[in-house]
């Protein structure tokens, strides 16, 4: 296998990142009003989620599925972890759509109405994301 491909879960830890800290500076720029950097952090949130679910069905669709080791403990805990996560990260996929085509067309009220759910929930499923990768990567390595 090629060493791109073995690359790609860390590239995807760090684009899962780098969206929670756009979600968290947009989310201070809302709050701040300063709407054009808000617009902006949200935009590349986007698109570093993008990149990373592109990236991820890369990894998956050349790799397959990598399980995670027969730890008595740890296994419960990360299985819990990572059903919340893919759970979540496929209920926000309409949400965050939804939240930026209120913003897009100027429905700013509905917008915000929605945003109060997108936004926590997407940073979990990015701060999740991370946390999945390292107990499966860097803490407890997988196999296979």
């Amino acid at each position: 296998m090629s060493d791109y491909l073995y690359a790609l879960p860390h590239l995807n830890a760090a684009l899962n990142a780098t969206s929670g800290v756009l979600l968290v500076t947009g989310y201070t720029f809302i709050r701040r009003k300063r709407v054009a950097a808000h617009r902006n952090c949200q935009i590349a949130a986007l698109t570093t989620s993008a990149l990373f679910l592109v990236s991820y069905v890369v990894y998956h669709y050349y790799h397959g599925s990598t399980r995670f080791p027969e730890i008595p403990v740890v296994r419960p805990i990360y299985l819990v972890i990572l059903f919340t996560h893919l759970v979540l990260a496929i209920l926000i996929l309409p949400l965050i759509f939804l939240t930026v085509y209120r913003a897009a067309r100027g429905r700013f009220t509905q917008h915000k109405r929605i945003a109060r759910w997108t936004f926590p929930m997407w940073l979990y499923v990015s701060v999740t994301g991370v946390i999945v990768y390292l107990m499966l990567y860097q803490i407890f390595p997988a196999r296979g």
